[in-house]
């Protein structure tokens, strides 16, 4: 998703970090739904502990952005508008689409990082005065995204090593 234009209002970022809690929601999803589908032999131990750790990362990830949202002055979005709306964009494919487990998590580490760089780039394009501090908010989010971004790199890892 690119954000490409700035954020105006605490109702568009409310919106924008909803978008983020239900992306995190299919990161979170899908490596649940690698971890009960594949057999031993396909989910190695380095492989449980990724998708253990993708999962729990993507459950505090949501709950630092429902943090945020919890301080902007708006009303709720809601879910199922969000959850539209992430479905046209991402639901395009399924994790039984990308060759093997490893390929479809680098694909969700590197979309969420984009989320999250485009929303930064957007904040920081714009003049507007949110509820929230706005360097504390940039500085939760250049966080979650850093964190998206050392995932990216340990999925590029593993698959280096097993080439």
């Amino acid at each position: 998703m690119s954000v490409g234009y700035q954020v105006t209002s605490d109702h568009q970022l409310a919106r924008l970090l909803q978008i983020g809690i239900v992306l995190e929601e299919v990161v979170e999803a899908r490596a649940y739904h690698h971890h009960e589908e594949l057999d031993e032999d396909t989910l190695d131990e380095e492989i449980r502990d990724l998708l253990s750790h993708a999962a729990e990362e993507s459950a505090d990830h949501r709950e630092r952005l429902e943090a945020i949202i919890d301080r902007l002055d708006v009303d709720s979005v809601p879910f199922e508008e969000i959850e539209a709306l992430v479905e046209a964009q991402y639901g395009q494919t399924k994790p039984e689409d990308f060759d093997g487990v490893l390929y479809d998590q680098l694909c969700n580490e590197e979309t969420a990082y984009k989320f999250y760089d485009d929303v930064i780039t957007a904040i920081e394009a714009s003049d507007a005065q949110f509820t929230i501090d706005r360097e504390e908010l940039v500085e939760t989010l250049a966080e979650i995204r850093e964190e998206e971004a050392d995932g990216v790199e340990e999925v590029t890892r593993i698959m280096e090593e097993r080439e």
